[in-house]
């Protein structure tokens, strides 16, 4: 009873949320005919209330909104056109379909609610036929014969003698048949008291105490404020409770939590500048004072943040409570005795957790119910109940929650999924034969790849396990699996409880900075480049008793290697369920509680990447996707070991053209007369026109400049700014930037050295001095 009340509360929540907008959106339907979108809506309406009703039974309202929804349909199909007459018969549907509803919020049911559905189906009916509404027939449809003592009672004085019927509009009419009929429920209820106390047959028959009969100053109920308090106590006492509660709209508390994300940022920010200015300033009297403030806003901040996060959470419940529906349903399909134990349903996470978690454990049960659980007779034979047992459990891990599914199946056999995965050529041999049972279950997640003897309604298809590991890991969250021949299965997600602010492990490689959610992260260790082996074209790490593979996080994401790297190295080990990859960083940052944000429509679709969070000093940081890399990786094959030698990097020059300088200059003549007076040195030149096409070919180039001559007033980007850009990549730190230019000012001077220019050659000069100061720069035999 109580799951049926909860569903019948659910169905009144969504119903009068859905037809809160229906009026406006029927009048605007009106105006535009022709728009589409807004006919789905209104048709979608129609449809969801319809299906909802005809499961609980509502009859009136099932037919009503099904008459309704034909005539939609029709119009969305471009059948029919809404006209003005069609509208008010839609229109008039409406708002019966309210009244019944408010009949079941109020009474239960909605076939005591006083409207009278007979004239308006017609009607419907012949608009999706067709035809016009007038040409509707008028006589309603058959309605059940009434009892024999049905109209006797009713009570002469009930009905006022001085209201014509022919005379009152349709709600008039509809409000005096609801008052007589409290009239009769009073009655009624009269009777019972009366049969109680022992008045015998007589006193069940005799009239109860009729209202006073209407002067000829009354009024139809319709105009007047219905009377009769104790009707109304029901729908009061609901009132008040609902009072005790506010529905807010699921974009209202996003919105605040992005509020509160921005809060976060925001006092990151400020511990950010706090530390900058108590290492300035220390000793100095306001710190301490400024050190309060700091941390009672960082605590108020952190319980504002708690409390909009609990404002979404919602128990599992709300998923766990369809699955013994379903497990009930198979097992009567497959002939097998099933038992679903649920515990933890009261473990509560964010709302849009619960909403995309529901399809992957309905798989998951599926599957133990399927390729889990054996029929009665095989586990009869096997000595075990012939009832098999599901437990389906939830519960709270740190700032995860943690979702298990034990079935006491058969369990699953490794060395055939070893098998099928050779056959399928999913694996080799020698992987197979290398790899752990826990290595092997991971496959079941492949695309395509099944188990199941035969296809059936229930799997069979390749499709699916895949999609629930893709989903899981959408969410930021884990799978595991954990199997014993003849014992059962176990698989284990984790999952957290919000994806608005995750805890991270913020890492350097090269110039650039990433975050890597730190629930991937099982630990951080520094190791020599020495001990550091490549295994088939795989950079690999002997860490304890394990060989941990190895991908540096520059080669995942292109970026470039400008920062030459020493003789040890930092490795992030990773890892998704059982699955540990090492990842090559080369500088921690530290932790930090960082706010998940959008990268937007044109870069949402960037592997590796879920997207972007700003720091305590106002940097964008790119957030890792651990499931995605973790892919990427097996595509890369670079030797990590070399690449990070510096005689690899740094190729020996054995003549003159090994040696490369850029010319940037956008006059061509003044480029043809620098590579006249160089000629006799054999060095190559490379040129550029203006300081952004510089720039471009020193970060693309696979080779390393040993000097650039920069002429100052240039289009695009001038000198001074291309010398600063230059500067900021630490591999060009030292590069010897020579500024070949008209300008002879001390000024000119001065800011070409705060820029970083190592020589400053003003025009005109000699081609013998250009070629010396060039080769005493870049050291030329």
């Amino acid at each position: 009873m109580d799951d049926m009340q909860e569903l019948l509360e659910d169905f009144l929540v969504e119903s009068f949320e859905l037809i809160e907008q229906i009026d406006h959106d029927l009048v605007e339907l009106e105006s535009n005919p022709d728009d589409l979108e807004l006919l789905n809506r209104i048709f979608r309406v129609a449809h969801t209330v319809k299906g909802s009703s005809s499961f609980l039974n509502f009859d009136t309202l099932t037919k009503l909104t099904h008459h309704m929804e034909d005539v939609l349909n029709k119009a969305r199909h471009g059948e029919l056109k809404i006209t003005a007459d069609v509208m008010d018969v839609v229109l008039k549907s409406v708002d019966m379909m309210k009244g019944l509803l408010v009949s079941i919020r109020d009474n239960g049911n909605d076939s005591n609610s006083g409207i009278d559905i007979s004239q308006i189906c017609p009607q419907l009916t012949a608009i999706s036929e067709g035809q016009s509404p007038a040409s509707a027939t008028s006589a309603p449809e058959p309605a059940p014969a009434p009892e024999p003592a049905a109209a006797a009672d009713i009570p002469p004085s009930a009905i006022p003698e001085d209201i014509d019927p022919n005379t009152l509009s349709e709600d008039q009419i509809n409000a005096e048949i609801e008052r007589l009929l409290k009239v009769r429920k009073a009655e009624d209820e009269a009777r019972r008291a009366a049969k109680a106390s022992g008045g015998g047959a007589a006193s069940a028959t005799a009239p109860a105490a009729a209202p006073d009969k209407p002067d000829a100053t009354d009024k139809p109920a319709a105009a007047t404020k219905p009377a009769g308090d104790g009707a109304n106590a029901p729908a009061k006492a609901s009132a008040n409770a609902s009072d005790q509660t506010i529905r807010v709209e699921v974009g209202r508390l996003d919105y605040l939590m992005n509020l509160v994300g921005e809060l976060v940022l925001s006092k990151n920010r400020l511990l950010t500048i706090y530390n900058d200015v108590e290492e300035r300033y220390d000793g100095e009297q306001f710190l301490e004072e400024l050190n309060q403030v700091v941390s009672s806003l960082s605590l108020v901040t952190t319980d504002v943040q708690l409390a909009v996060m609990k404002t979404r959470m919602q128990p599992i419940a709300k998923v766990f409570n369809k699955f013994p529906r379903v497990v009930r349903d198979i097992g009567r399909d497959l002939n097998k005795q099933i038992d679903l134990i649920i515990s933890g349903e009261e473990t509560e996470l964010d709302k849009s957790i619960v909403e995309e978690i529901g399809d992957p454990l309905t798989h998951i049960i599926r599957n133990s119910c399927d390729h889990g659980i054996e029929d009665p007779a095989t586990r009869k034979a096997a000595g075990k109940p012939e009832k098999g047992t599901i437990e389906l459990k939830a519960y709270n891990e740190g700032n995860h929650i943690v979702i298990e599914i034990i079935d006491d199946g058969k369990g699953i056999d490794a060395e055939a999924i070893r098998i099928k995965a050779v056959e399928r050529g999913l694996i080799s041999e020698n992987e197979a034969d290398t790899m752990s049972n826990k290595e092997i279950y991971s496959i079941i997640f492949r695309p395509g790849f099944s188990m199941a003897a035969k296809v059936t309604n229930i799997s069979g298809r390749g499709v699916g396990m895949d999609v629930v590991k893709t989903n899981v890991e959408k969410l930021h969250g884990v799978i595991d699996i954990d199997s014993e021949i003849g014992k059962g299965t176990t698989l284990k997600l984790k999952i957290p409880l919000t994806l608005a602010i995750i805890q991270s492990l913020l890492v350097g490689t090269q110039e650039e900075i990433y975050a890597i959610p730190l629930a991937n992260v099982n630990e951080t260790v520094r190791v020599s480049v020495d001990n550091i082996y490549t295994i088939e074209g795989k950079n690999v790490l002997r860490l304890r008793d394990e060989v941990l593979s190895l991908v540096r996080l520059s080669d995942l994401f292109g970026v470039k290697q400008v920062l030459e790297s020493g003789d040890q190295t930092y490795v992030v080990v990773i890892s998704v369920a059982e699955t540990k990859l090492g990842i090559i960083v080369d500088n921690l940052i530290g932790q930090e509680e960082i706010v998940i944000k959008s990268l937007g429509s044109y870069l949402a679709n960037i592997d590796g990447i879920a997207g972007g969070t700003i720091r305590g000093d106002g940097r964008v940081t790119l957030i890792v996707d651990v499931g995605v890399i973790m892919d990427m990786a097996k595509e890369v094959k670079v030797d990590i070991k070399s690449s990070m030698s510096a005689e690899a990097i740094q190729k020996a020059k054995e003549s003159p053209a090994d040696y490369k300088v850029l010319v940037v200059d956008d006059s061509k003549m003044d480029r043809t007369i620098i590579s006249k007076a160089l000629a006799p040195t054999g060095i190559t030149l490379i040129e550029a026109t203006n300081g952004l096409e510089a720039l471009n070919i020193i970060k693309s180039s696979e080779h390393a400049f040993d000097a650039v001559l920069i002429d100052i007033e240039m289009p695009k980007m001038d000198g001074y700014t291309l010398a600063g850009e230059i500067r900021k990549y630490s591999k060009y730190r030292n590069l010897p930037l020579i500024a070949v230019t008209s300008r002879t000012s001390k000024s000119d001077r001065l800011r070409g050295v705060e820029v970083g220019m190592t020589e400053y050659i003003t025009k005109p000069y000699s081609a013998e001095y250009l070629e010396n100061v060039v080769r005493k720069n870049i050291k030329l035999p």
